[in-house]
């Protein structure tokens, strides 16, 4: 920021300080110490939201009404914060690192496939505890339009939770139980876009003039027209272009709505600075029920500019910077974590401490999933090497697949370095996945497959696309043997290689593809709902029983959440690769905190031998501890690994 700019915020808050005391007198008078601690931190953290927002609204002539009503917004939300969350929010300005500890262990679930609603989420508690969570991502549980709602990314109240799941009430239950727990909990804050029948759009449906601004709504298609010249679509099968059709029930006209994604979720206008305050009171009070991190829903979209493709313009890195400059003065405990399935080029650029301080890691979770199916480490091994690095204060959420589908998200000139086509491997890739490849172990579905360009993503989950449900069902012992295997290699590397590992819940007893939950009404035409699997609770009380499946696999997870819990050195994101000089086995080290660990994971079905020595010439000592296995090695011996086999070792 220059001084000019710092000058101009100066200026600013001394002029609307004084208007915020008097708005808030009362509150002020009953709790000055808690006054005193907001008007500490906004005096430290406006000059960075003043030039953000300057930046984007400095052109309404009403920007300084709108700047006051963001002030008001964000005091009432500090002052009406649980003394609890307070609490949490100055040890976490404390210690800032705190997500970045080797103890952390993510899970992911639908509340209601999961545990019915969200008193049953609680009744978990004691399985999140036995299986090491200290972060709970709940998928999309507030109020959602009926029938069609994009699995809940449909929002038609951000304050109201879905009647079936509980209420609002039973949400800041579940956060304060979880808190006390030391589980932080993760909500989705689905910013891009609401439902069709939000409160909002159904004021801008009946030509209401303040909630028409919070949308992208044209009288005809010239401007329409315009901006799809440079726009993709995004479900062409469903409806062309950007934009669809609206009735203006005060006119009885048809306009057009923009709607990036489906029909029924209306784009929101951040161009409108009344968008911006109302999201960022929608944020906050999220903040004030419980969540610790909110996951920014297609943030890359936020912004749209006339000329441009709209994703991933500058503007929406400042839009995302201003919410977290809001975030530290009112909620200052609270994390965002990028959800920008995009080039990994641009997934990196939202991740900043000052933006996203936690991000998917599309990349990884792909090449994972390509790695399986190659049995080369190639393109893997360069990632690791040369994309893995984050800024500091920031940190990777690891994980090997997600409530969505999984997408080649590669880079093609990547890809070219190594000599691979990067078309023609997609188009491997999903063959492989969906079992149409001679020799395949995987049974997935496709999922928006364009038969006319070949391009499609895969629906599955973690079991039945690492050979699980094939080998049940066609195989035998062995190559059920190996399906467990890669699915331990797989979080494995999720648990080791820096960052948050998250768990899709039911991975760890080998959950299967539920094609009858494919097959429902509601859910045609969207694979994504055969790895949407509700939790059998018979099949996870036999997790204990090392005889049965369920056992088999759990065990796995177990040895490897142990490690993690155990192990210093995985904590931070400092990684290392280490050139194997063999194209399956992938091999990195860990450094943390004083500790070091060395990574070693076979992909393919046959054994493979390193030299020992190779260890000695990174300049760790002879002996080794295997920490998966169990076994104690010298660096005087060639080091062997199984068919699909994970070793973390632990220089001795």
């Amino acid at each position: 920021m220059t001084t000019h700019a710092f000058d101009h915020a100066s200026w600013a808050l001394e002029r609307l300080l004084p208007r915020l005391e008097q708005r808030f007198a009362d509150a002020i008078a009953t709790h000055p110490t808690e006054w005193a601690a907001f008007a500490e931190r906004l005096r430290r953290h406006f000059p960075r939201l003043f030039d953000h927002l300057t930046s984007l609204y400095s052109g309404h002539y009403d920007f300084f009404y709108y700047l006051e009503e963001l002030l008001a917004t964000m005091a009432d939300a500090w002052l009406t914060r649980s003394p609890e969350l307070k609490a949490l929010d100055a040890e976490r300005e404390t210690h800032p690192d705190w997500f970045q500890h080797h103890t952390m262990i993510g899970g992911v679930c639908y509340v209601d496939l999961f545990a019915g609603t969200l008193n049953g989420v609680r009744e978990k508690l004691p399985y999140f505890k036995e299986l090491g969570l200290t972060y709970l991502h709940l998928m999309p549980l507030f109020k959602t339009r009926p029938g069609e709602n994009d699995g809940g990314y449909a929002v038609s109240d951000y304050r109201q939770v879905e009647a079936r799941l509980g209420t609002i009430d039973d949400l800041r239950r579940l956060a304060r139980d979880l808190r006390r727990e030391g589980i932080s909990l993760v909500l989705d804050f689905v910013l891009n876009h609401t439902a069709d029948d939000h409160p909002w759009a159904q004021q801008a449906r009946r030509g209401h003039p303040l909630y028409r601004q919070y949308y992208w709504i044209f009288p005809d298609r010239t401007m329409p027209d315009a901006y799809e010249r440079h726009l993709r679509e995004i479900f062409p099968e469903e409806h062309p272009g950007a934009f669809s059709p609206l009735r203006d029930e005060a006119t009885g006209r048809e306009e057009w709505v923009w709607t990036t994604f489906h029909t029924y979720q209306w784009d929101l206008n951040y161009s409108n600075p009344a968008t911006f305050v109302q999201m960022a009171s929608e944020m906050l009070f999220l903040a004030n029920v419980g969540a610790d991190v909110l996951r920014f829903d297609a943030l890359a979209f936020t912004w749209k500019a006339l000329g441009t493709n709209c994703e991933n313009l500058p503007q929406a890195h400042t839009l995302i910077r201003a919410f977290n400059a809001v975030a530290r003065i009112a909620a200052p405990g609270l994390l965002f974590k990028s959800e920008a399935i995009v080039h990994p080029d641009d997934v990196v650029k939202y991740i900043a401490p000052e933006e996203c301080q936690l991000s998917y890691n599309p990349l990884l979770m792909a090449l994972l999933w390509n790695t399986l199916a190659t049995r080369e480490v190639n393109l893997l091994e360069q990632a690791l090497r040369e994309r893995h690095a984050l800024p500091p204060g920031t940190a990777w959420v690891n994980y090997v697949r997600c409530h969505d589908d999984i997408g080649w998200t590669f880079s093609d000139e990547d890809a070219a370095r190594l000599g691979i086509n990067g078309y023609d491997h997609r188009r491997f890739l999903n063959a492989f996945y969906t079992g149409r490849f001679p020799g395949s172990f995987a049974r997935g579905l496709p999922f928006q497959e364009n038969p006319k360009t070949g391009d499609a993503r895969v629906s599955g989950t973690c079991a039945s696309l690492a050979g699980l449900e094939k080998a049940l069902l066609e195989e035998g012992e062995h190559e059920v043997e190996l399906a467990i295997r890669r699915i331990w290699l797989l979080y494995g590397i999720t648990m080791t290689a820096g960052g948050i590992p998250l768990i899709y819940l039911g991975d760890e007893i080998g959950v299967l593809n539920d094609y009858e939950q494919a097959r429902q009404p509601h859910h045609l035409g969207d694979s994504r709902w055969v790895h949407r699997v509700p939790t059998d609770w018979e099949r996870m009380a036999r997790r204990h029983d090392p005889h049965t499946l369920e056992g088999r696999i759990y065990e796995g997870f177990q040895r490897l959440i142990r490690i993690r819990r155990q192990t210093p050195a995985l904590g931070g994101n400092t990684l290392h690769v280490i050139t194997t000089g063999n194209p399956h086995v992938l091999a990195f080290v860990r450094e943390h905190a004083g500790d070091v660990v060395l990574v070693f994971a076979n992909f393919k079905e046959a054994p493979q031998t390193l030299e020992g020595d190779m260890l000695r010439r990174y300049g760790y000592d002879y002996e080794f501890e295997d920490l998966f296995n169990g076994e104690r090695l010298s660096a005087t011996h060639p080091l062997t690994l199984e068919p699909v086999h994970l070793r973390i070792l632990r220089p001795l």
